[in-house]
């Protein structure tokens, strides 16, 4: 509460001092999105999800003055033939006040993105994208940026449990993050640290229940702490990461595991010109030993005490893993999480004015050792054509053909993902229809 008080104080009396200025800002965000896949679909999934055209619209409302800027921003999101809307919410709708201190005070719905959006991101390809009921306050000033992030999430009403929550924006009953960035003055690299604490529903909150005593309802909470560091002199973009997650991990059967898990990425960008460089890098995310068995055990199986898969939690997937999002959108056999190796090569640029255009290569294998099989999953090709008309028409094209192996089949059963392939488009028009200051 003192973190809350204090900006609004020095914001108070900052106002004081000057009559500030005022500034509306009124955009509209259109994107239409189609895309087709041949394989790679969960086991038992119908051929014609595999090809649709979804339209999402956003409006965009923005008031800004010193020490106070209010942001809203509606979200719909509908298939192409759909009877209805998929989903219409609110996206985001915040409050910020700020003093020229550099404190500030957050509180409402927010897109956060941190860092390389690894761990926290707005995983906006995923057209729904993620947002999240916050309040934040911190620091920001003389190359340092301090953040402190409070989430409690409730379900509208409960029957049995009035603080039981299996359902909304985000699934997770509580979260705090710590985030710290320091840029070095006079030499161009940049420092972040992250410490996470996620709190999750497990148990059962249904008296009628047969395992209501034994596996009550409860909040299991984990861990996620490291850093990611940025190095970019001319030229060249180097990026590191390290997170590390233990607690405990609840899964889809609202049981609770303990969690013990890593993982480390680097990433070089070679950019020789203004219009073409190269890529090259590789993750590595923890991975369970065995196949876990699933509460309770099976015959002849024996259950694990600890999970070392790694889990990216909020970040943006498509964005490090391969944008087809193979590994971490549609579980293993038992929701086994072998890990994941990545090392992937690209290269991109920019041919004529207004187009963009990328190929990446990624070589995909599992973290740990298998059982009689090889730890390759697949390799990967990607290609992306960006097209800008105007500074606010774009259209994205893509596409991505997985050349999967035995283990890739075994592992998710499922032949078709031998050989899958993705293709997609996404027309975005986000022009600012009103703006005025006074």
């Amino acid at each position: 509460m003192i973190l809350l008080i204090l900006p609004i104080g020095i914001w108070a009396q900052n106002d004081s001092i000057k009559t500030p200025k005022n500034e509306i800002n009124f955009g509209i965000n259109f994107m239409t999105h189609g895309e087709f896949c041949g394989g790679g679909l969960p086991k038992g999934a119908e051929e014609n999800k595999s090809r649709f055209l979804l339209g999402r619209m956003r409006i965009i409302a923005d008031y800004k003055r010193q020490g106070l800027q209010v942001h809203a921003v509606t979200q719909n999101l509908a298939v192409w033939g759909m009877k209805g809307n998929q989903a219409f919410n609110l996206y985001e709708g915040w409050a910020k006040i700020s003093s020229k201190n550099g404190f500030f005070a957050q509180v409402g719905r927010v897109a956060l993105s941190y860092d390389d959006e690894r761990i926290i991101g707005t995983n906006d390809f995923a057209t729904a994208a993620l947002s999240h009921d916050l309040m934040r306050v911190g620091y920001e000033g003389h190359g340092h940026q301090a953040h402190a992030i409070f989430c409690y999430n409730q379900n509208e009403s409960n029957i049995y449990n009035s603080t039981y929550y299996d359902d909304g924006a985000q699934y997770y009953k509580t979260m705090q993050a710590l985030w710290y960035h320091y840029d070095f003055p006079k030499f161009p690299m940049g420092v972040s640290l992250l410490f996470m604490n996620v709190g999750m529903q497990a148990g059962n909150n249904d008296p009628m229940a047969w395992d209501y005593k034994t596996n009550p309802a409860r909040t299991e909470h984990q861990q996620m702490f490291g850093g990611y560091i940025n190095y970019h002199p001319k030229h060249l973009t180097l990026e590191a990461s390290y997170y590390r997650q233990t607690g405990k991990l609840v899964d889809i059967s609202k049981n609770s595991t303990k969690i013990r898990a890593w993982m480390a990425s680097m990433k070089a960008t070679i950019t020789p010109t203004d219009r073409y460089g190269l890529v090259l890098g590789y993750d590595h995310l923890s991975g369970d030993d065995f196949i876990p068995v699933p509460y309770g055990g099976n015959i002849g199986l024996i259950r694990h005490d600890v999970i070392k898969g790694f889990s990216p939690l909020y970040g943006s997937r498509t964005k490090f893993y391969g944008i087809l999002d193979f590994f971490y959108t549609s579980a293993y056999i038992n929701g086994f999480t072998p890990g994941l190796q990545n090392a992937f090569i690209g290269a991109f640029g920019n041919p004529v004015n207004k187009l963009s255009c990328s190929l990446t290569y990624h070589y995909m294998a599992t973290a740990t050792a298998l059982t009689k099989l090889n730890r390759t999953l697949g390799h990967s090709i990607e290609i992306g054509l960006d097209y800008r008309f105007s500074k606010d028409i774009t259209l994205s094209v893509g596409y991505t053909q997985m050349f999967g192996t035995e283990t890739m089949s075994r592992l998710k059963q499922d032949e078709t993902n031998k050989n899958a392939q993705w293709g997609w488009f996404s027309l975005v028009i986000s022009p600012t229809v009103f703006s005025t200051k006074w």
